[in-house]
């Protein structure tokens, strides 16, 4: 069969969660489908790179330059004129006037426990575009048990139209013991060790005020590094970064470098003494298993989706509990043993997640879903 997917959000420069799942999924499934004898029809909203992922007798690329409403008035239109026999969209929405077999990724609705967090523009067409995906599409395929008791809490979706498929993670991370390298790369983004580190887009939901709290009060004497792009509503972030150091005299002590190269992500995270990510809300958690494969111990949130995520390899905390968050931070600072045996077991954790084994699960559900 013909399976056209969305892969607009695949060659996005910067990629966060759902870009790099999207661009490693697409990678993956192109030999799998082939090797089952399907074709691939892949949609850009802009050239991509000719070595990304190489047009041959299995893969066609369709490039639609549009500079507004791509989706759903150009994408809408090609599938319009040339249908597939199936079409998927891993990291986006389906066209409104698409009526075809079609499966979705949904990766989390977080925006139902916490809509402050987000521009009423953005709320609203989240709130919009998941219970038309929901509506729409033959089968929703889910990041993780968590996203999928949400789905049928919040927009009443049939369990059975669901499957659970853990994305994989970037095999290209792994621990970096090259000391050189890593000092390269802390000297490019101004980190001085020994420090804590966040890694994910700087924006309400990810709970950094409360973290930035906690860091605080632990006193400890480390760096806290708070290293991604700068999302929405992030003022009171940024706020409380001068607040916080202004009244402890650490104007060095919490760095913001900004978004972090691919490249330079396993040194980042070798390098941490932990990764702290007690996020108010996930569908999946990139960013945890992230730092396991890289050998780093992890403080994460008890809630949503990072204990599926995590398993017994992370010292979870509850994310609304500011102490609760300080003394996690105290504990792994001062107990090398204990950072020692979480960065083992993160080890051991990450090898359930491959884009290989993401790949297989769902192609078996695009068939299922034809």
């Amino acid at each position: 069969m013909i399976i056209g997917i969305d892969a607009s959000r695949a060659v996005t420069g910067q990629r966060t969660g759902t870009e790099a799942y999207a661009f490693f999924l697409v990678q993956a499934l192109i030999p799998l489908a082939a090797q089952r004898g399907h074709q691939i029809r892949l949609y850009f909203n802009q050239p991509p790179p000719p070595e990304l992922f190489p047009e041959n007798d299995f893969v066609e690329h369709i490039t639609i330059p549009f500079p507004r409403l791509w989706t759903h008035v150009r994408l809408a239109w090609e599938l319009y004129l040339r249908p597939p026999d199936l079409f998927f969209t891993p990291a986006h929405v389906i066209p409104y006037t698409y009526h075809g077999p079609s499966v979705v990724t949904v990766h989390d609705l977080g925006y139902h426990y916490f809509p402050e967090a987000h521009p009423p523009r953005q709320l609203s067409y989240l709130r919009w575009s998941t219970r038309h995906n929901g509506r729409t599409a033959r089968r929703i395929i889910a990041d993780s048990e968590a996203t999928k008791n949400d789905l049928i809490r919040f927009d009443e979706v049939e369990p059975d139209k669901i499957d659970v498929v853990y994305p994989g993670r970037n095999p290209a991370l792994r621990p970096l013991s090259d000391r050189m390298q890593t000092t390269a790369v802390l000297q490019k983004y101004g980190i001085t060790p020994p420090y804590l580190l966040f890694l994910s887009t700087l924006q309400p939901r990810k709970n950094l005020v409360r973290l930035i709290q906690a860091y605080t009060a632990a006193n400890v004497l480390h760096q806290l590094v708070l290293a991604g792009k700068i999302g929405w509503l992030a003022e009171p972030i940024l706020a409380e970064i001068n607040n916080q150091s202004s009244i402890v005299n650490r104007q060095s002590s919490i760095v913001t470098p900004g978004f972090i190269d691919d490249d330079d992500k396993a040194a980042l995270l070798s390098g941490a003494t932990a990764l702290l990510y007690p996020s108010l809300h996930e569908g999946f958690g990139f960013p945890v298993l992230e730092a396991q494969a890289c050998g780093a111990p992890v403080l994460c949130a008890n809630s949503s989706s990072l204990p599926e995520v995590a398993g017994d390899a992370a010292l979870l905390v509850n994310p609304e509990d500011t102490a609760a968050i300080t003394a996690g931070i105290k504990r792994l600072v001062s107990d090398p043993l204990l950072r020692h045996e979480l960065a083992l077991t993160g080890l051991e954790n990450v090898r359930r997640f491959t884009w290989e084994a993401t790949a297989v699960q769902v192609l078996n559900v695009l068939e299922k879903a034809v």
